[in-house]
């Protein structure tokens, strides 16, 4: 398929096949495309959690509204963010960026200076709502690829974070969960699965200027 015809095809599932199991190939797949996810000046300020853990994901049932896809999916995704940010953060990246690219100071200071800055002067109140915006890009980056390579998924907001950050035992690594994400193979007797997809006309959501 195309990509359109992959989109297409893609709808959030409401019951995965519990007897079928992503490969390891596909898993690296995902993980490749979670890094390669863009974000805001590139800073990454993203973890991805990913969950094959039947006891885990049993226990989290709870703590998302009882939506059974989170123990049905062959593994679960949980994208997290910091809970505290700093310029730490910045001072890493352009480590990276040297170490990489081999750049020079004098090439990477003056940004490096702006960003640091841009950072500092924010609020913690602030850095977690531009964080959770980055939190939603890789949510769509995932859906797009887990589409293309042809594998189910259910992007989810229903649940508890401070639930799943305890059970998961976030806070010790300075992280909050964002987003969820089980991904798996739909089941055959899903009621959604033939179900024809609800959109819009491409010209009431689409403004063109030409």
């Amino acid at each position: 398929m195309n990509s359109v015809e992959s989109l297409k095809w893609r709808y959030a599932v409401k019951k995965f096949d519990e007897n079928k199991s992503l490969s390891t190939s596909q898993i690296d797949t995902i993980k490749e495309a979670f890094n390669l996810t863009a974000t805001s000046y590139g800073l990454q300020p993203l973890k991805l959690l990913v969950i094959k853990n039947k006891t885990i994901q049993k226990e989290l049932v709870a703590h998302s509204w009882n939506q059974p896809q989170i123990l049905q999916a062959s593994h679960l995704l949980v994208i997290c963010i910091p809970k505290e940010y700093t310029t730490k953060e910045v001072e890493s990246y352009f480590n990276l960026v040297k170490e990489v690219r081999d750049s020079p100071d004098a090439v990477i200071n003056p940004f490096k200076k702006f960003l640091t800055g841009e950072i500092g002067k924010k609020t913690q109140e602030e850095l977690l709502v531009w964080n959770k915006n980055q939190a939603y890009i890789a949510l769509g980056n995932l859906l797009t690829v887990c589409a293309l390579e042809k594998i189910d998924s259910c992007p989810m907001e229903g649940f508890s974070p401070e639930k799943y950050d305890e059970i998961l035992k976030l806070k010790e690594h300075n992280l909050t969960s964002t987003l969820v994400l089980p991904i798996g193979f739909r089941a055959n007797d899903d009621y959604m699965k033939d179900l024809k997809k609800v959109r819009k006309n491409i010209h009431d959501v689409v403004i063109e200027f030409n």
